[in-house]
């Protein structure tokens, strides 16, 4: 699959669950949370053991309009890069405007 068609993937399954959790689990949260402290918003692909960030924790923000994909990676196509979405920071309580 081309980059694009990873980001298209991404953000078509976007709205489908958006109602479905109206609270980030205590792993979305802590995810979310490290997002609002970089800037633009940008999360990390990596846990802070070094892990890398479950695909599904990943995919259930994008769904839940929590995040939203920033780029394509180059080197890793299949990683989706994500940044939060004024409904992140709103559901960490960060405010739309960041922190």
């Amino acid at each position: 699959m081309t980059d694009d068609g990873h980001l298209a993937k991404a953000r078509k399954g976007q709205g489908a669950l958006a109602s479905a959790s109206p609270k980030p689990t205590p792993v979305q949260r802590r995810w979310l949370l490290r997002g609002a402290a970089q800037p633009g918003g940008k999360l990390p692909l990596f846990d802070a053991e070094g892990r890398e960030v479950p695909r599904a924790t990943i995919r259930a923000c994008l769904a839940a309009g929590w995040v939203e994909p920033w780029f394509a990676n180059p080197v890793k196509p299949d990683w989706l890069v994500c940044k939060l979405t004024a409904a992140g920071r709103r559901v960490v309580g960060q405010g739309a405007d960041g922190p």
